[in-house]
């Protein structure tokens, strides 16, 4: 027991005045023979000599069966874990150089699960915000990033509108509205880099389709740098670039035409995706 809470991380997110910062975030993200396996799992490594690079401003889409890695690049990205070897980059410089908090803040997240607080809808959409010396009139910032999440009819609905409470882990609302309130959090932030894994696969249909929308509307935004986990493959078809990852490495990667056109492990995907 002792060993446990002695133990110290190899991420310490308490050390919040370490590392440097910067003004501006272009977005560039370089991958370069990277090697990692989880703390609990030693023995099985998840990515194997990984290269990847993410032009600044480019929305790049990950697909290939499960268990391949896809969401491990996220969470490295957001330096939940360390690599074991090889290096990842923003901008040039070693994400593992920058200031955790900081770092943090320039990215905006979007899971399966969304997590919600106990509050009201307003103040759960409002934390998204990480600058409030710019955050201006309050409510029309969360209101226009409720209606491009497709919320802002929903919320509405309810007798207290926007001063609706949420519930312990948002229990009082649906899951695709739940879903959507994360989205107008990850928007009222405007971050340089978003991150979507898998966000519309807990959903119904009907749920799925008012979320995707709103998903939508976040990719066709410029000069964001954009990395999209997809369960569903025609969601990803106008990426600018798709990865196929698969044991660890990327297979594949090119635009859908491209990969269409090698009729490798992509298409096979899509053959499996569409019946």
């Amino acid at each position: 027991i002792f060993n446990i809470i002695e133990r110290k991380p190899i991420i310490d997110s308490s050390q919040v005045n370490e590392g440097s910062t910067s003004n501006t975030v272009e977005g560039r993200i370089v991958f370069s023979n990277v090697n990692f396996h989880y703390p609990t799992r030693p023995d099985i490594p998840v990515l194997r000599n990984y290269n990847l690079t993410i032009e600044a401003g480019q929305t790049v889409a990950f697909c290939g069966p499960s268990g391949g890695g896809k969401s491990t690049v996220i969470a490295l990205i957001e330096r939940f874990y360390q690599q074991q070897s090889g290096s990842i980059t923003l901008d040039g410089r070693e994400l593992s150089s920058l200031n955790l908090p900081w770092l943090r803040s320039r990215i905006g997240y979007v899971g399966q699960e969304p997590v919600l607080f106990v509050g009201t809808i307003a103040e759960n959409i409002a934390c998204g915000i990480s600058n409030f010396d710019e955050m201006g009139d309050l409510q029309k910032r969360i209101e226009v990033a409720a209606k491009l999440a497709n919320a802002h009819n929903f919320i509405l609905q309810f007798p207290d509108g926007y001063q609706t409470q949420v519930g312990l882990r948002g229990e009082l609302l649906s899951g695709g509205q739940k879903q959507r309130i994360a989205i107008a959090r990850a928007i009222i932030k405007n971050p340089p880099i978003l991150l979507l894994d898998e966000a519309t696969s807990a959903l119904d249909s009907e749920s799925e389709k008012v979320v995707q929308e709103a998903l939508d509307k976040l990719l066709t935004e410029k000069g964001r740098t954009t990395l999209l986990i997809a369960h569903r493959l025609s969601t990803i078809r106008s990426a600018d670039k798709i990865c196929v990852v698969s044991d660890g490495c990327i297979a594949e990667e090119g635009t859908h035409d491209e990969l269409v056109q090698k009729n490798g492990i992509y298409k096979q995907l899509l053959s499996d995706n569409e019946n």
